[in-house]
């Protein structure tokens, strides 16, 4: 059975995106984007709903391309093109870049590619990770908060049926104050 990991940089407040979607708060260091990137080489299948998915395939099919890459940019965006996605959408019709759509169940079609045989699976966007919370499919979470207080916007957990009772697995701090702490779901 597959390991389904939820991460994503939040405020401190709890929000992935400001209102009207900004991400201005959420700037990487070096040594933060260097570890995103070794989370994501290890990941096996991404999963994206439409927004996350419109957010990543507008930059990163040619990141490695922009004159200011640095060396930790351009292996992700290789990374990224090469690693399998699935994007969860009933409004787009087209993905491309090693990517299949599905516009049914998400729930049913998570739960059946968890229970395959292969590397870890990312979940990412607040409403497809919520369905995948919801449904007690997520394994880890890894929460990266940026000191940062942004009142409102998109959150990074959404309403749940139940409690969910967590593991702490690991903490760290990046400059300029941003701090990881990474939870394992306990069953």
């Amino acid at each position: 059975m597959r390991k389904l990991m939820y991460g994503m940089n939040t405020t401190l407040d709890g929000y992935i995106a400001a209102p009207g979607d900004d991400l201005g708060w959420s700037g990487a260091s070096d040594e933060l984007f260097q570890w995103w990137l070794d989370q994501e080489l290890a990941i096996g299948l991404l999963m994206y709903g439409r927004k996350l998915w419109e957010a990543m395939s507008s930059y990163w099919p040619t990141g490695d391309q922009q004159p200011d890459a640095t060396p930790a940019q351009i292996e992700f965006a290789r990374n990224w093109r090469d690693t399998p996605k699935v994007v969860f959408s009933s409004t787009i019709d087209k993905v491309d870049w090693n990517t299949r759509l599905v516009t049914g169940d998400a729930v049913a079609e998570i739960t059946r590619l968890k229970a395959e045989d292969g590397g870890p699976m990312r979940v990412g966007g607040a409403t497809l990770a919520g369905a995948a919370m919801r449904a007690g499919l997520v394994d880890e979470y890894e929460i990266v908060t940026h000191p940062v207080l942004v009142g409102d916007g998109t959150p990074f957990f959404t309403a749940l049926d139940s409690w969910v009772n967590l593991n702490l697995v690991e903490t760290r701090t990046f400059p300029g104050g941003v701090v990881l702490t990474r939870y394992e779901t306990r069953r």
